[in-house]
């Protein structure tokens, strides 16, 4: 048998994931974190992208979309706090790819009063989502 930790990844809508794994990958705040049984206890920052869930038994790894957020890892417990988590199957190119178009116009328009800092979180977003939905697309 494989050595296991628990996992749960929630947002402030609902519980997205909660289960045991045997990794968990994610985009962490300097890069790429991979995540066995008993990793050492960390809190971090997270990017947009994709979690990867690793669960015993099951021949396709869990994808879950994260639009950024914390990661808190303890013994025996891996937390993921995302600001907005979606669902590898529920991801929806055609709002990803509007999302991803609207941003760009923002940053595009010189205009006063459009916030920076919240369309690059938008279009960092879009275009992670659009990652996720493309590597989908290749496991299928």
């Amino acid at each position: 048998m494989a050595m296991t930790v628990h996992v749960d990844v929630v947002s402030a809508e609902e519980k997205i994931f909660s289960g045991l794994a045997e990794f968990v990958a994610l985009p962490g705040e300097s890069g790429e974190l991979g995540i066995l049984p008993g990793h050492t206890p960390l809190i971090t920052r997270i990017r947009p992208g994709e979690v990867r869930i690793k669960v015993p038994n099951q021949a396709t790894d869990e994808l879950i979309f994260v639009a950024g957020g914390l990661l808190e890892v303890q013994p025996g417990l891996v937390t993921v706090l995302a600001d907005t988590a979606i669902r590898g199957h529920d991801l929806d190119e055609a709002k990803a790819n509007e999302a991803k178009r609207l941003a760009e116009e923002a940053l595009a328009n010189r205009q006063a009063g459009v916030d920076y800092a919240a369309a690059q979180a938008e279009l960092a977003s879009a275009i992670a989502q659009l990652a996720a939905i493309q590597k989908l697309r290749k496991r299928h």
